[in-house]
């Protein structure tokens, strides 16, 4: 009883996982598309951003990516693959929670299209993970959205996060905005550089798309990019976050609801307003606890405690500053989406990010768009995000 118990507190920090340098090229290089007309270098970065290494993984033709698919089965992110595409993993710096500089990785899967072509570049961040083999550079499945997406006609770039792929071992920094951003700005600054080497052409778009805690990373990647310099924050041309805790303190707030109607006590007793009269000690054994339960006991992943602690000592302006992400005035359009029965990431951290987001003057550029299954919970509601975006992308996509 106490282990089902502890089980469902995790429920609050829990976002379910859905789910060569200077001027080399590498180890491999693509045999993909060439640019129609030359376009003016871009170098390599000198630290965050910098493309250390890009190794080929594997060559998936299309009938690989058709047959991982049907094992799949039900769970499948489907659609017709129409290209071959070849996998790397890229390393290239980046920054963890403490702005120190660090080697980070990430899956680049470009289409095999012919000489000349030019593809729109895809960002997709993935949810929360507990064992790093199953972070993308690692190519875990043949059917996974970042190979799926690329055999449709996306240059598809999607980090491990750090934490994971080539910096295993060090701490992943759950739900803070900062380092979640800079992990995939500082990838699309590496790749965008790499992919020049290789003579692989995008077409000037770019997409971000993620869901649960990918569509946190997504929203503060976008966020970031907009309030940067970058010269790619104006080839962006649309973003899909889905189910994200995009208001962390609201999200957590909701998960605590949850577990109050099931266990009163102990939702009082656990509730931030109480525990931050508790001494740090007894705080801390609270939240390792929450997450020796979150990630398992197979777990190979550590978890930045920031954010728990925070909410824990009821300390909200830590979390508005170094979390959230749901309050600001984006210029491209933000295509929300999320279900009514979520208990993971309540459906009012989204209606609270497009209240907030029209509020500063968004208008009709930020939308929400309702899971439609039944029931419209968060692990249901995957599939349905994966058509969502497909269809969202595939309006406005060029060159697929």
């Amino acid at each position: 009883m106490r282990s089902r118990m502890v089980r469902t507190l995790s429920l609050v920090v829990c976002a379910i996982y859905v789910s060569g340098c200077g001027g080399g090229g590498g180890k491999d290089a693509p045999a993909a598309a060439t640019s129609i007309a030359r376009e003016p270098a871009i170098f390599n970065a000198a630290g965050s951003g910098e493309f250390k290494e890009a190794v080929a993984l594997k060559t998936i033709s299309t009938s690989e990516i058709t047959a991982a698919m049907d094992k799949d089965g039900a769970k499948a992110f489907r659609a017709n693959p129409r290209y071959a595409v070849r996998a790397y993993r890229m390393n290239y710096l980046t920054v963890d929670e403490q702005g120190k500089q660090i080697l980070a990785s990430s899956l680049v899967a470009v289409p095999l299209k012919a000489n000349g072509a030019v593809s729109p570049l895809l960002s997709f961040q993935h949810g929360t993970l507990t064992r790093s083999s199953e972070a993308p550079s690692n190519l875990p499945s043949l059917g996974n959205p970042e190979v799926v997406l690329a055999s449709l006609g996306y240059i598809v770039i999607s980090a491990d996060y750090v934490g994971y792929g080539v910096s295993k071992g060090v701490s992943h920094p759950y739900l803070l905005s900062a380092p979640s951003a800079s992990a995939v700005l500082d990838m699309l600054t590496a790749a965008k550089y790499w992919l020049q080497t290789q003579n692989v052409a995008d077409n000037k778009q770019l997409f971000l798309a993620g869901y649960s805690e990918g569509g946190f990373v997504t929203m503060a990647a976008h966020r970031a990019l907009q309030a940067g310099n970058s010269p790619y924050r104006n080839q962006l041309v649309s973003v899909a976050p889905g189910a994200g805790p995009y208001n962390v303190a609201l999200a957590l707030d909701e998960e605590l609801k949850i577990v109050a109607q099931v266990y009163p006590v102990l939702g009082a007793a656990f509730n931030p307003g109480f525990l931050r009269f508790l001494g740090d000690v007894d705080r801390r054994n609270v939240r390792d606890e929450l997450l020796r339960q979150v990630l398992g006991s197979d777990s190979d992943v550590t978890f930045v405690p920031t954010v728990i602690d925070n909410y824990l000592a009821d300390n909200r302006s830590a979390i508005d500053s170094q979390s959230s992400v749901h309050d600001w005035l984006p210029n491209v359009p933000v295509n929300l989406f999320h279900g009514r029965d979520d208990r993971t990431v309540s459906y009012l951290s989204a209606t609270n990010t497009l209240q907030a987001m029209r509020a500063r003057g968004a208008g009709t550029r930020v939308s929400l768009t309702d899971c439609v299954a039944q029931p419209a919970g968060h692990p249901e509601c995957v599939l349905p995000y994966w058509r969502f975006l497909l269809d969202t992308f595939g309006k406005v996509a060029r060159d697929l």
